[in-house]
């Protein structure tokens, strides 16, 4: 369904490779490659399984064994240890204790009692439906052209027409034991079936081998595409163009700009992170004549709507004439009167035992002729909403095309919103971490302070965005950190801190790639030295552009940045213990670090009133990793000390009070104090991480 896609899924089966496996694998194995396309089914959705006979640790005999995938998990990377297993003379028993639709939710309670080999995976909502299916192997899939058979007006008679008796039709039931039981009784009454569409849900598939039932799978979702491709040949999508999509440079340079101002009005309750789409797809849903009646129908599959919300908020916007400051001004009425909106769904919706309501912002923000932003409590969920979005796009483009769209029905959608199951789930989730929400940029951030302050910051929860004007460093930090958090965490950003276009363009960039900023950690550093008489003009403006223009460029963006979101913001400067101490032959490098504590200093005093704060850390001697100290700097200063290179870092010890070396990851820990609520209430402060140092005493 989608315009940028084959048109056709690949039969990625391989026999050769499958033979050599266990029944288990095999099941592993056609879980990832469904998986792998998200026109089968998206990011966590669907499921699998297969009914497997194995010995029973407790009797020895062989048992049938429902190999289920578990609570969570994604069907294109699920291993081994994502799925549940179950005895399947158990799950039946479970018939005879269920006591009717009104009691539907107390049964995954007995599921438990079910586990087959003390399996730890907890089993998913969907058991049942599996269970029930009277075949070895079943696949439940989401697929966007199913999907948009599923979720049309006349979807009934669309299976009929398309599918013929191969593949059934049954009416919306939110899963669940009694749509394990319709799905039984469905098989028992037509046992040719090889499937069944779920009205506004999805599809279940089945097989006597995993790979008759992978290719069933395959085969009537490529059906479905080959009848949706015939019916629209030569069809306007969504009713047909509206407005044209603005060039991909004003669509960027728009995301940046709205983006911190939407995170700010939605970040009441806790930080959130954004993510912004600008694909093919996306932008002829914005840019469609259809584009409101349909946005306002909200979405069908369950997994669609719990991602994504009742509806997206649409941004009014005229492309041909593009009032971004209009767009701004509005934007604070426009999320309050969504919020109001959700409110009274919720008033109508809820039951007396009904979760209290939740965060009542929207997750998509869809405008016309830019794109989509979506925003989440972490960036990855942030980034698979807008692919759910994606998904609906898809579904709605088949549907609307061949029939009429409909979205769940209110209540329904409110029943799997605040099902009191789903509740249980949110309130299992582990405690966020304490820089969960925030956003990072570090200047510097291929070299060792700022490598190691990245990864303290990341080990918090926050996103961070790497920036240093070294190119293949810069890509080394960001592989190597995208590979031990996850690359949705880390981004790069080449940046010259002494150009005032590229720091403003950096930081556009910043925000686009998560939707705004809270942490500035100042840290891209020169360092010289020699005698005054020694020093020349180029090497003091060196130093000054660098250390001085440079601070007083990226903390400016940031600062604007803050006043934008409105939620407060946190500079950390890496200053240094010479910007308190006077050191022989470095006049041009300890002025200009000076320069940084007052220009600091200034800043903590400016931003207090917007709860802004600004505070030093001064390393000394960082020697191990740090970028500095691999030039000439090192041998200067083992000159000016009458020592060698190997000498150095003793005499710098044992010139500490404490005498002890400082490292990079050392520097990181403070910098992590000031970027984290444990510092709330300080700014305007230094922290000399130096292993002690009498002359750089602060008072």
């Amino acid at each position: 369904m989608s315009s940028t896609a084959p048109a056709r899924l690949q039969n990625l089966w391989d026999d050769a490779k499958a033979a050599a496996m266990s029944e288990p694998e095999r099941l592993v194995y056609r879980s990832n490659i469904l998986g792998s396309d998200r026109r089968v089914t998206n990011y966590g959705g669907g499921n699998t399984s297969s009914k497997i006979f194995q010995k029973d640790p407790l009797s020895g005999q062989d048992v049938e064994v429902l190999w289920v995938k578990g609570s969570g998990g994604d069907s294109a990377s699920i291993k081994l240890d994502g799925f549940a297993t179950l005895y399947m003379d158990k799950l039946r028993a479970l018939k005879g204790l269920y006591r009717g639709l009104a009691h539907e939710d107390e049964m995954v309670g007995y599921l438990p009692h079910a586990t087959f080999n003390l399996n730890p995976r907890a089993a998913s909502i969907d058991t049942p439906l599996h269970a029930y299916v009277p075949h070895a192997f079943v696949d439940h899939m989401h697929p966007d052209a199913i999907i948009a058979i599923a979720a049309s007006k006349d979807s009934k008679a669309l299976t009929r027409e398309i599918f013929g008796d191969e593949i059934g039709w049954l009416p919306w039931k939110r899963p669940g034991f009694e749509l394990g039981l319709w799905l039984e009784k469905f098989c028992l009454d037509n046992p040719a079936a090889k499937g069944v569409i779920l009205e506004s849900h999805g599809l279940f598939t089945w097989g006597d081998t995993p790979k008759e039932c992978y290719e069933q799978t395959i085969d009537t979702i490529n059906k479905a595409i080959a009848w949706f491709e015939e019916k629209t040949a030569g069809k306007p999508a969504f009713g047909g163009q509206l407005v044209a999509p603005l060039p991909a440079a004003e669509r960027r340079a728009i995301a940046a700009r709205l983006m911190p101002k939407i995170r700010g009005l939605i970040s009441n309750e806790f930080k959130m992170l954004g993510h912004f789409d600008d694909s093919a797809a996306v932008l002829e849903f914005v840019g469609s004549r259809d584009l409101k009646p349909l946005a306002a129908l909200g979405t069908s599959c369950p997994d669609h709507f719990l991602r994504t919300k009742i509806r997206p908020l649409v941004i009014e916007f005229d492309p041909s004439k593009p009032d971004i400051d209009a767009v701004v001004a509005g934007l604070e009425q426009a999320t309050a009167d969504y919020r109001a909106d959700y409110a009274g769904y919720y008033d109508r919706c809820k039951h007396p035992d009904s979760p209290a309501i939740r965060d009542a912002n929207a997750v998509v923000y869809l405008m016309p002729g830019v794109g989509m932003f979506t925003f989440a409590k972490d960036k990855a969920t942030a980034r698979i909403s807008g692919e759910f979005y994606v998904n609906a796009i898809n579904v709605m483009r088949g549907s609307s095309a061949v029939s009429t769209y409909q979205g769940l029905p209110e209540q329904e959608a409110f029943d799997i919103e605040y099902w009191l199951l789903e509740e249980a789930k949110l309130q299992r989730m582990p405690k966020p971490k304490t820089l969960a929400g925030h956003i990072a940029l570090v200047t510097g951030g291929a070299g060792g302070i700022g490598k190691a302050t990245a990864v303290r910051l990341l080990r918090e929860g926050a996103c961070v965005v790497l920036a240093d004007i070294d190119e293949a460093a810069l890509a080394a930090a960001n592989d190597e950190l995208g590979k031990a958090f996850g690359k949705d965490v880390v981004r790069p950003v080449k940046l010259n801190v002494t150009q005032e276009a590229v720091v403003i363009a950096g930081f556009a960039e910043a925000v686009v790639e998560f939707g705004g900023l809270d942490i500035l950690v100042s840290n891209a550093g020169i360092a010289s030295s020699a005698p005054i008489e020694d020093t020349s003009l180029e090497l003091w403006n060196k130093n000054m552009d660098i250390l001085s223009t440079g601070y007083f460029l990226v903390s400016r963006e940031a600062f604007r940045l803050f006043r934008q979101q409105k939620i407060g913001g946190n500079v950390v400067f890496v200053a240094s213990k010479n910007g308190l101490a006077a050191s022989p032959n470095a006049s041009a490098y300890c002025t200009a670090k000076a320069a940084e504590i007052h220009l600091a200093r200034c800043l903590a005093l400016e931003g207090a009133a917007a709860q802004i704060r600004v505070n030093v850390v001064n390393p000394d001697a960082v020697l191990r990793g740090s970028k500095i100290w691999a030039g000439e700097w090192l041998e200067q200063r083992a000159s000016t000390y009458k020592t060698d290179k190997d000498g150095l870092e003793e005499m710098y010890r044992e010139r500490s009070l404490l005498k002890r070396s400082v490292f990079p990851e050392d520097i990181a820990e403070a910098i992590y104090f000031f970027a984290s609520d444990a510092s709330a209430k300080s700014t305007g402060n230094i922290i000399n991480v130096d292993a002690g140092n009498a002359q750089s005493f602060t008072r």
